[in-house]
């Protein structure tokens, strides 16, 4: 349950709003947040903030912004020689400055649009929005090792915008701001009362009987920080013997690019208790794991939602594509739970998989279902009082407060 602390103070909470500014100090970009959620229905958050240029700077300069994706698949220390091992990609690209002929109405602003003009009160604040393909890959960065430099492994996304004399001159870097930003996907997926199972076997050449396992999860959708309520079953009708059990969450990772897959245990348990599993004996049992970035700091190559903060990081959600699978772009992860029976040096191993996802909350009624089981952090609830705050029939333009945009540990572009 949400703190009754946290239910008394929540109407003085203020909305941030993240800004950054030029080098030179002449231009600066406005962004309500920094992640921008798919929701895999044809429809993604778009960027949208607001640019305010120094009147006196303006004159007859042009200022572009656009939307680029940086697709990373190897380390940047091994770019030798020219070659390079990574991709940029401009997925959005349009001139701010001076507006377009078709300048948008005050009706086609968004709610944080209109109240950051109203708040700004500026005559060279300008209102931009770019949307995102439909298919742009989400933010994945590869956890790194402590030898390792450079930018990280993954798909990064950064805003910019930049004083320039086309949209194909890059500019300069003191008359530009960059700032990095997430995109994140939120499935609108239902939670019903399925619970999958898978069932194994394995007989023994010079051996009769076998040993069965099945291995049934309580659902199979999870979100980040629940645990997860693993049932086996086995029964042991062989003459070889159980020794130990090994219960497992495996990240897959997909690197589309260059066609390579890899895996990493996220969470594991092992246990002999109720084994030896003798001839004609069986054992039902429930394992109960929770797969975590918190618990994972300390190995490299781990998939996660982006990296903008420490305390904001997530392990990657589960990649998901409406339409063809096959269409999805960047690092496709997904998840498993791995279970292994140890049947000694002669009897090898017996290995079931089972499937499931790993996601973000989607609707409010899912994030208030969790809620109950106090799986949302203060966090997520601020940030549901964050959005009631942009509603249009809130007029308290005194609620927003501008933070300076967070500089990223990893990069130097922000820098």
């Amino acid at each position: 349950m949400i703190p009754l602390i946290f239910l008394l103070t929540m109407h003085v909470v203020a909305v941030k709003v993240f800004k950054k500014t030029s080098p030179n100090g002449k231009i600066t970009v406005y962004l309500g947040k920094r992640d921008f959620v798919d929701r895999l229905d044809g429809v993604c958050d778009p960027v949208d903030g607001v640019l305010v240029v120094d009147n006196d700077y303006l004159k007859d300069r042009r200022i572009y912004g656009q939307v680029m994706t940086t697709f990373r698949y190897g380390r940047e220390e091994d770019e030798v020689m020219g070659l390079k091992f990574s991709k940029n990609m401009v997925l959005c690209k349009e001139q701010v400055v001076p507006p377009p002929h078709n300048k948008k109405s005050a009706s086609d602003l968004t709610s944080i649009q209109d109240k950051l003009l109203k708040k700004l009160d500026s005559p060279n604040a300008i209102p931009f929005t770019f949307n995102l393909p439909e298919l742009a890959p989400p933010s994945v960065t590869l956890q790194p090792g402590e030898a390792d430099q450079g930018r990280p492994l993954g798909v990064e996304y950064e805003m910019k915008a930049f004083v320039a004399d086309n949209d194909q001159d890059p500019g300069h870097r003191r008359s530009t701001v960059s700032l990095r930003i997430r995109k994140v996907q939120h499935a609108a997926l239902t939670r019903g009362q399925k619970q999958p199972s898978v069932l194994v076997s394995k007989g023994f050449t010079l051996s009769p009987g076998k040993i069965n396992l099945e291995v049934t999860l309580d659902r199979d959708i999870y979100y980040h920080g629940e645990e997860m309520a693993a049932k086996l079953h086995i029964t042991n009708t062989s003459k070889k013997s159980v020794r130990n059990v090994k219960v497992m969450v495996i990240q897959h990772c997909e690197v589309t690019m260059v066609n390579a897959h890899f895996t990493r245990t996220v969470a594991h348990l092992e246990t002999r208790e109720g084994c030896p599993i003798t001839p004609g004996a069986s054992l039902t049992k429930t394992f109960q794991l929770r797969p975590c970035a918190s618990n994972n700091k300390d190995k490299r190559g781990i998939a996660l939602d982006g990296h903008l903060k420490d305390e904001d990081v997530n392990l990657a959600s589960t990649t998901m594509v409406p339409g063809n699978p096959n269409d999805a772009l960047g690092f496709v992860v997904s998840y498993s739970l791995r279970v292994k029976l140890n049947l000694g040096t002669l009897g090898g191993e017996l290995q079931a998989d089972l499937p499931f996802k790993l996601v973000h909350p989607g609707p409010d009624e899912e994030i208030a279902d969790i809620a109950s089981k106090g799986v949302v952090s203060l966090a997520k609830d601020r940030t549901k009082y964050e959005k009631q705050c942009y509603a249009k029939d809130a007029d308290e333009e005194e609620n927003i407060v501008f933070e300076d945009f967070a500089k990223l540990r990893m990069s130097m572009s922000d820098i």
